[in-house]
């Protein structure tokens, strides 16, 4: 199950869903408030494998605490923050080119190219 950080739209979830892909939203647990640390490792306690973000530093500050949570993985996006209806087309768009593949215990930028 992957979860959304507060920074990444919300509309997400409903792609998310058409892919197959569990979800939800660190806003909608009430997480938005968690220190990055606290956030991964509540997150990993709660089921997910993954968290994505839009934040460059997230991966800095929380990576710290991968080693204690070897099974979860940051997924830095590096997709423009637009409109939502714009934001969802660019990333169909980028996913459709190259999917999110989450590696356990490691920070992935995606898209890389």
């Amino acid at each position: 199950m992957w979860l959304l950080d507060a920074n990444m739209d919300v509309h997400l979830l409903s792609l998310f869903s058409e892919l197959g892909i569990p979800c939800e939203s660190a806003i909608n647990r009430g997480w938005q408030k968690l220190p990055n640390g606290q956030l991964i490792l509540a997150a990993q306690s709660a089921g997910f494998t993954c968290i994505l973000t839009h934040d460059r530093l997230f991966a800095e500050s929380a990576s710290r605490t991968l080693p204690l949570a070897p099974n979860f993985s940051i997924v830095i996006v590096r997709l423009p923050q637009t409109p939502w209806r714009d934001h969802i087309r660019q990333f169909q768009a980028a996913w459709h080119r190259q999917p999110i593949v989450p590696i356990p215990g490691q920070v992935v930028v995606w898209p890389a190219d």
